[in-house]
């Protein structure tokens, strides 16, 4: 009653092939509009970031601990030093709920205004 042949395997093998292709000319055409569109610069979560020519020096006041080297009284002087001043600044934030925790100036960015005048 029913001699045709099934080619369900075959099938499957080109449905699968097909989407598979289909997925990657999808991304294929996303990543290119988010390269030409500029969003691909505005992306700071991407690996690799480097900041524009204005943001370079923002954050040189952070003290980043030598993570090579002997480890003598004077280095711990030093980084206890530098850790009770980011101890002072989080206590003066006051409460966590505060929207003072949250500003820019607490946050360590700097007014856009401001710096454009200065240049």
């Amino acid at each position: 009653m029913f001699n045709k042949p099934v080619n369900g395997g075959r099938n499957l093998t080109i449905l699968g092939l097909v989407s598979i292709a289909l997925a990657i000319f999808t991304t294929a055409i996303s990543l290119i509009i988010y390269h030409n569109s500029g969003d691909i610069y505005l992306d700071r979560s991407r690996p690799g970031f480097l900041p524009e020519e204005k943001e370079e020096g923002i954050r040189e006041s952070n003290y980043v601990f030598d993570d090579e080297g002997t480890i003598d009284a004077k280095a711990l002087d030093e980084y206890l030093e530098n850790i009770e001043i980011q101890l002072d600044n989080l206590k003066r934030l006051g409460t966590p709920y505060d929207p003072i925790p949250l500003s820019d100036e607490s946050l360590g960015i700097p007014d856009v205004n401001m710096q454009e005048s200065e240049y």
